[in-house]
Order: structure tokens, then C-alpha cells, then sequence
């Protein structure tokens, strides 16, 4: 079997408002989601459902209406990867080498009142930390939290567990207004 050869792929532009108070970071967006040009588009992702169950920004929304809806309650959406090489979907498939980290100086800037980001699992995490973090000024008091991945690919939790966890994006959104 012979391997796919790796694809230059770029993220979206993020899905803030000014007066956003939470940021969610994913790595890099999927083969699915990339080609339908959406965030979380794959159709076993949790993304949609747990968002719905805390924001009313459910799968049955269009995805602008999910993102107006997010906008709305002060959260923003986006990735910590602008650009990298990937073979297939997996983040374990990215090419260390060719990251390149999305403008967060500038994204802070837009948004001054963002003060909690919630990463969508360990590698979106991962990617900030190596990637983000030392490199540019952060904001001051920021605070950040390492959610369960909602990819299909990592089913070690159920939806419940996952939904329960991610609660703590409810719970910010509400704080910070």
C-alpha cells in the first residue's frame, strides 16, 4: 500500500466577532470540513450536537446560522493551524515542518475582550503551545482549557461525557458578559 502523497491545505478565516469572550481552537480542519468549506463538517463530529445542546447552534442550523448563533453567545471559532501538509485527515498525519500558525496577535487585537480559549482536544493544544504561546504577547489573565476531542476519531469518551465537559464553554461565555 503505498502512501497518499501530503497536500498544502489552509484553514478558515476565524469566525469572531469584536466582542467575543471565548475563542475555541481546533488543530486544522478535516478532509470533510475542507471540502465542504465549514467548520466541523464531518458528520459523526460532536462539534454541531454539543454546540446545539449548550448554544442552540445545532446541525439542523445552516452553518451561518451555527456561527451567527456562537457570535451571538461571544464565542469565537477557530484553529491554530493557517497552513500545513497533511495525507488524509488525521492530525497525526501533519508535517511537523510545515506549520504555520493562524495571526493570533491580530485575532487578540480584533477581539481584546476574548479572555478564556478552550482547546478542541490535545493536539489543537499541542499545536498553540509549540506553535503560538512564547511567540507572541498573550493577553493578560488569559485562561485556557483542554476539552475532549468531538472528532469521530477519538471515541474513547461518549457524547454525554464529552458534552458535559465542554459545559465549561457554556459556563465562560456566561461569566465573561
Amino acid at each position: 500500500m503505498s502512501a497518499r502523497a501530503a497536500a498544502r491545505l489552509r484553514s478558515f478565516a476565524a469566525a469572531a466577532r469584536a466582542d467575543a469572550r471565548v475563542l475555541v481552537l481546533g488543530s486544522m480542519p478535516g478532509a470533510a470540513s475542507l471540502a465542504a468549506a465549514q467548520y466541523y463538517a464531518h458528520p459523526r463530529n460532536a462539534f454541531w450536537p454539543i454546540m446545539g445542546a449548550l448554544f442552540d447552534a445545532g446541525p439542523e442550523l445552516s452553518h451561518a446560522g451555527r456561527l451567527a448563533r456562537l457570535n451571538t453567545a461571544g464565542v469565537a471559532l477557530w484553529d491554530v493551524i493557517a497552513a500545513c501538509e497533511r495525507s488524509g485527515s488525521l492530525d497525526s498525519a501533519i508535517a511537523p515542518a510545515s506549520i504555520e500558525a493562524n495571526d493570533f496577535a491580530g485575532l487578540f487585537r480584533a477581539c481584546p475582550h476574548i479572555r478564556h480559549v478552550f482547546f478542541n482536544g490535545t493536539a489543537a493544544e499541542t499545536a498553540f503551545r509549540r506553535h503560538v504561546r512564547g511567540r507572541i504577547e498573550l493577553p493578560a489573565g488569559l485562561a485556557f482549557t483542554r476539552l475532549p476531542s468531538t472528532s469521530p476519531a477519538h471515541a474513547t469518551r461518549g457524547f454525554d461525557a464529552k458534552l458535559a465537559a465542554w459545559q465549561a464553554v457554556r459556563l465562560a461565555a456566561c461569566q465573561a458578559a
